[in-house]
C-alpha cells in the first residue's frame, strides 16, 4: 500500500511541519497568528458551494430516519454518495462541516450526496440503532435511486469517524445479508477498534503533546466510547459494532483518508492492510499535517482541497460491483 499524498506545492494542513519551522511543536505552530483558525470550532467558515437540498424520511427499526440530500444526479449513470457524519457516537449531526461542506462540495461537483441523521448513542440509545438507522438510509437510496436520476448500483456508502464505522459495519450486514453492496466504501479517520494500534512508523511526541486533550485518544478514551455505543464490554461487540476486528474479505473496494497526527491513524492504517491481504482494492491517502476530525477543521479552507479532491476523484472512479 502506497499513500497518496498531497502534490509537494500543497500546503500542510492543520499542525504540520512546514519549510520555515520544519521542527516547529504544535505549541509553536499554535502561537502563529494562521494556526488556532484549524482547530477552533467556531471559526468562520465558508458554507459551501449553493446546491440544491431537501429532506426526505425512511421508514427504520426504531423510527423515522432523516436523509438530507443534496444535488441531483449530473448525468445518466452518475455516482451518489450515502455519508454518515461523526462525533463518536454521541455528537455531530448532518449539520457539522464534516458532512455539510462536505456534502455541498461533492454535490456541486455532479455527485449527490444522501446525509443520515441516524440516532445518537446518548440517553440509553446503543447498538444496534445507529447501526439500524444507518441501514435504513442505504436501504432507502437503493430503492429510491432510479426515482433521483440514480443508478443503485453505483451508489458508495461512506462517513468518518465513527460514521466510519457505521458505514463499515453496515457493509459486513450487507455481505452477510446477500444484499447488493456499495460500489465503493470511503472513509475518514474511521474508528473501526476499542484499542488502537500505534501508527506505522510512530507519531511525533513534540507534536502530539500540544494537541488540544479532545483531539487526543487513550487507551480510556477508546474504551469508553467503544463501551457506550455496544452498551456494554466491548468483549461482546458484534463485528458489525466494533468492524476493525472483523474479516474484511468482501468488502467492496475502499478509499481510506487518514490524518498524520492522529492517534486513531494506526488503526485506518492496520485496517488497509487486513484490506490488501483479503484482496479488496485499496485506496489510501495521508494528510499531511492535519489532525483528527480534519475535514471538520479545515472546511472551507485551502488547507482541506487536497483530502477533498481525493475523495471526489474516488467516488468519480467508482465502478458498478
Amino acid at each position: 500500500m502506497t499513500p497518496t499524498k498531497p502534490a509537494a506545492s500543497a500546503p500542510a494542513a492543520g499542525p504540520g511541519k512546514d519549510a520555515q519551522a520544519p521542527d516547529a511543536g504544535f505549541a509553536e505552530y499554535l502561537a502563529r497568528p494562521e494556526g488556532p483558525q484549524f482547530l477552533n470550532p467556531d471559526a468562520v467558515r465558508s458554507p459551501g458551494p449553493d446546491v440544491p437540498i431537501r429532506t426526505v424520511t425512511a421508514d427504520g427499526r426504531h423510527g423515522p430516519v432523516a436523509i438530507r440530500i443534496y444535488g441531483e444526479a449530473a448525468a445518466a449513470g452518475s455516482p451518489a454518495l450515502v455519508w454518515l457524519h461523526g462525533g463518536g457516537f454521541v455528537s455531530g449531526s448532518v449539520d457539522i462541516p464534516e458532512s455539510d461542506y462536505l456534502a455541498r462540495v461533492l454535490a456541486a461537483r455532479g455527485t449527490p450526496v444522501l446525509s443520515v441523521d441516524y440516532r445518537l448513542a446518548r440517553n440509553g440509545v446503543s447498538f444496534p440503532v445507529p447501526h439500524d438507522d444507518a441501514l435504513a438510509g442505504w436501504f432507502w437510496a437503493r430503492k429510491n435511486a432510479a426515482s433521483l436520476g440514480l443508478d443503485p448500483d453505483l451508489l458508495c456508502l461512506g462517513g468518518a469517524g465513527a460514521g466510519g464505522n457505521l458505514a463499515v459495519g453496515a457493509a459486513l450486514y450487507l455481505i452477510d445479508a446477500g444484499k447488493p453492496l456499495p460500489a465503493k466504501l470511503l472513509l475518514a479517520y474511521p474508528f473501526l477498534d476499542a484499542e488502537l494500534p500505534p501508527p506505522a512508523g510512530g507519531l511525533d511526541d513534540s507534536v502530539m503533546a500540544g494537541l488540544p486533550r479532545h483531539l487526543r485518544f487513550t487507551l480510556e478514551d477508546c474504551i469508553r466510547t467503544a463501551e457506550n455505543y455496544v452498551g456494554g464490554p466491548v468483549s461482546m461487540a458484534p463485528s458489525y459494532a466494533m468492524p476493525g476486528y472483523a474479516d474484511p474479505a468482501g468488502l467492496p473496494p475502499t478509499a481510506l483518508l487518514a490524518c498524520e497526527y492522529d492517534d486513531a491513524r494506526g488503526s485506518t492504517e492496520q485496517f488497509a492492510s487486513a484490506l490488501e491481504r483479503a484482496g479488496v482494492p485499496v485506496s489510501y491517502f495521508l494528510a499531511e499535517g492535519a489532525v483528527h476530525g480534519h475535514l471538520n477543521h479545515t472546511a472551507g479552507l485551502p488547507e482541506g482541497q487536497a483530502a477533498l479532491d481525493f475523495l471526489a476523484g474516488q467516488l468519480a472512479a467508482a465502478r458498478r460491483p
